[in-house]
């Protein structure tokens, strides 16, 4: 055979080689992205209520994610939000699939998301209570009730959907004084937190405020609180509080029994070091039937439809 047909059968193969080889190479590319976003999908998000600031937050959830990811066997992730609204929207819009509610947002969230469930609730929380606490300079007193004197004081809930800083206290004001707050006080506020409602108490901006039991008493055993300036003067009849709530299509998205096992990990959450930063004593079940008494007032009170 010639050189230049020997060159030219040379060419020819080459040429058959990219032609066929520089598609697979392009499929290669192609998929690689690919892989990563369906592996990105597959993340499992959680959030939770900002009831204290958000250092705190990330401190104590990070925890969590961590312990669930090695319980799940699935990438976990915390996503911290900006409000208790903003919880809720992340959940409907898929942005999470679980989540630490309180009562109310718990029952607006499993509204917008049909199916989804209530698995797990503090061991405190089947009989939670509010605090109504007062700056010393009020002269309020403890008692059985709210007394009296506390007409025409100023007073600050916490976040406007925050059921243990809102709507069961303003609920226990309605039936006490039978008005509206603000028929009852000369100010009614919104704190957005619970520690800022105590802050706020405690530096005499508001004279009297309404918070969660749980953050109240951490507060104070951890030195957070100057109970020479503030304290509580009433605590509330117990009602169904927090809870952790999962989208119904969970199992669809991440496999048959999924929702029983995110229920059996709650469940099982027993390290100590976890449990002190909700703060909670462990987790017990729940269902949905459970907060038909929040959602009863929630639409009494007008804050649901």
């Amino acid at each position: 055979m010639l050189t230049s047909d020997i060159n030219a059968a040379q060419r020819l193969h080459t040429d058959i080689l990219m032609r066929h080889t520089l598609p697979v190479l392009g499929l290669i590319l192609v998929t690689g992205p690919l892989a990563a976003t369906s592996a990105l999908a597959d993340t499992f998000r959680f959030t939770a209520i900002p009831d204290e600031d958000e250092s705190r937050l990330v401190e104590r959830f990070s925890k969590v994610a961590d312990y669930l990811e090695g319980e799940l066997g699935v990438d976990v992730e915390y996503v911290p939000v900006k409000s208790y609204g903003a919880a809720v929207t992340a959940f409907r819009n898929d942005q999470v699939q679980l989540a630490w509610f309180g009562g109310l947002s718990g029952v607006q969230a499993r509204r917008l998301v049909p199916g989804s469930e209530a698995l797990a609730q503090g061991a405190e929380d089947a009989e939670f209570t509010s605090y109504f606490i007062a700056n010393q300079s009020t002269g309020l007193e403890p008692g059985e009730e709210l007394p009296d004197a506390a007409e025409d004081m100023t007073f600050t809930f916490g976040a406007k959907t925050s059921t243990s800083g809102r709507l069961m206290p303003e609920h226990y004001l309605r039936q006490r004084f039978d008005e509206a707050p603000e028929g009852t006080f000369s100010r009614v506020g919104f704190s957005g937190d619970h520690s800022r409602t105590i802050a706020l108490v405690e530096a005499g901006t508001y004279d009297i405020g309404a918070v969660n039991f749980s953050v109240w008493d951490a507060a104070v055993e951890e030195g957070r609180v100057d109970t020479d300036k503030v304290q509580v003067i009433w605590t509330t009849p117990s009602y169904p509080d927090y809870q952790w709530t999962l989208r119904g299509d969970a199992d669809e998205r991440f496999g048959d029994g999924f929702t029983d096992q995110v229920r059996q990990a709650l469940l099982e959450m027993t390290d100590p070091d976890l449990l002190e930063s909700f703060p909670r004593s462990g987790f017990i079940p729940a269902d949905n039937s459970m907060y038909a008494p929040i959602e009863e007032v929630a639409e009494n009170l007008g804050l649901i439809r």
